[in-house]
């Protein structure tokens, strides 16, 4: 079983949030911080709101944040965010091949839909997972397992693609086989997901 994630593995979108956290960051006359991108990079919406709240004092709900940052982002998900390189090619490749694919993201549902019809890509996926209908991050061990177990796998039967340091950590915990994918947005994590994960990737490309 092939499981993806989506954001910055699939599709070049983690540039859209970079976007969104440095307007809505300013609106605030706060700086985006090293400390702020590590408290939201990789994780749901609601827990990206919790930390927002808290990190900056701010008087609004989480609802309220959350409704901000998806007007922020309107609709680029369906208009603007392009495929990683060579993802379609690989895609083909592997269901040519026969092989089980699933997406396990944290990606807000109606933007992951979005970009996967506008591209395509419904028709590979026989499932897709989201981290944040489980209400969980992509972060635990235990959650990977789970999604093992959903998929009717066992975790050393599955490998993730990922561009997260802690999703790849998490998955590799599960006893899953984990290729890190570069994404020029989190090029500081690039040297641990060599060390974590058992293949890293420039990009699909390199796997045809």
């Amino acid at each position: 079983m092939l499981i993806f994630d989506l954001d910055g593995t699939l599709i070049d979108s983690n540039g859209v949030w970079v976007e969104v956290d440095k307007t809505f960051l300013s609106r605030r006359g706060a700086p985006y911080t090293k400390e702020y991108y590590e408290g939201v990079a990789h994780t749901i919406l609601s827990n990206c709101a919790i930390f927002t709240k808290e990190y900056l004092h701010l008087e609004e709900s989480c609802e309220e944040i959350i409704a901000e940052w998806m007007e922020l982002a309107a609709d680029k998900y369906g208009t603007e965010v392009p495929l990683k390189p060579h993802v379609k090619e690989y895609l083909d490749r592997c269901r040519d091949a026969g092989h089980r694919m699933a997406v396990f993201t944290a990606c807000v549902p109606e933007h992951c839909r979005a970009a996967m019809a506008r591209h395509g890509l419904e028709s590979y996926f026989e499932r897709v997972i989201y981290a944040q209908e489980l209400g969980v991050d992509k972060k635990s061990p235990a959650i990977f397992r789970a999604v093992a177990e959903s998929l009717g796998v066992r975790p050393k039967e599955c490998v993730l693609f990922d561009d997260s340091l802690s999703a790849c950590k998490a998955a590799k915990a599960a006893g899953m086989t984990v290729v890190g994918v570069h994404d020029e947005w989190f090029t500081d994590t690039s040297v641990d997901l060599r060390e974590v994960c058992d293949q890293y990737i420039q990009d699909f490309g390199e796997l045809l």
